[in-house]
């Protein structure tokens, strides 16, 4: 019997981190020009590759649907549904192999244990909740687009762990593809009852690219990228037949 998790609505989090407060430093850099920074960080990212690919290949048992469309993309933005802790993090690498890929993340995320500090340098960036840094943030956006590595998004926010069905999510990230036009893609996890195991397959569909139009403002064109994304991830996730957790709201 799958486990029940109410709900009051879509901001509700069922994964805290141990530091749900933390807050970035003044100081902090969201683009590093150290020579030793980066040579370290390129040694993290053959590390994070290679333990990714056991971890979703054996461990999640996670199977990628045509992939092949992000082959000859250089530089692109792409949209997932939240619904794997540690997944969640580890299948972008594989998804973009062998593009970089930079996860836009909550800035708790960076609190914890260890592995906080070390994310920034695996690729994370981290929003920031002083409005005066998101200058800081966009440009971090812009550079690593600018050096070919894609941009994950996680436009439901809220990680629900194994959902099966699509959150509503607002259209305020799509700016930043229009900024830098760039093709979307989105990365939908669906879930099928295994024949063998309790947890359920894990399959990831990549569909795309949606681009924007020059003829419409950018207002316009936030909206009908949102509408392109919803639609074909909420299209993808009519593929899961099995919930290990069901979702229910609160009456």
């Amino acid at each position: 019997m799958a486990k029940i998790y109410y709900y009051n609505s879509f901001e509700d989090d069922f994964i805290e981190t141990t530091k749900q407060n933390y807050q970035l430093k003044d100081n902090y850099k969201w683009i590093h020009s150290n020579i030793f920074y980066q040579i370290l960080s390129k040694f993290l990212y053959i590390l994070i590759v290679i333990f990714s690919y056991f971890y979703t290949k054996i461990f999640l048992r996670v199977t990628i649907k045509n992939k092949k469309i992000l082959k000859k993309e250089k530089g692109y933005f792409l949209y997932c549904n939240h619904t794997q802790m540690l997944g969640d993090v580890f299948n972008p690498f594989i998804i973009c192999f062998p593009h970089r890929p930079n996860i836009i993340c909550s800035s708790s995320n960076l609190g914890i244990p260890i592995l906080g500090k070390l994310l920034p340098m695996g690729g994370a960036l981290p929003i920031p909740k002083d409005i005066h840094d998101m200058i800081k943030f966009k440009e971090a956006i812009n550079y690593n687009i600018g050096h070919n590595h894609s941009i994950i998004i996680y436009p439901e926010a809220h990680l629900w762990p194994y959902a099966t069905f699509i959150r509503e999510f607002s259209n305020v990230s799509f700016h930043y593809p229009i900024l830098n036009k760039k093709g979307v893609f989105t990365a939908t996890t669906t879930y099928t009852k295994s024949k063998i195991f309790k947890k359920p397959k894990i399959t990831i569909y990549i569909d795309g690219p949606f681009k924007v139009a020059d003829n419409l403002t950018k207002k316009e064109n936030m909206q009908i990228l949102h509408d392109k994304v919803y639609n074909a991830m909420v299209k993808r996730s009519k593929l899961s037949n099995y919930e290990y957790i069901t979702y229910q709201k609160k009456d």
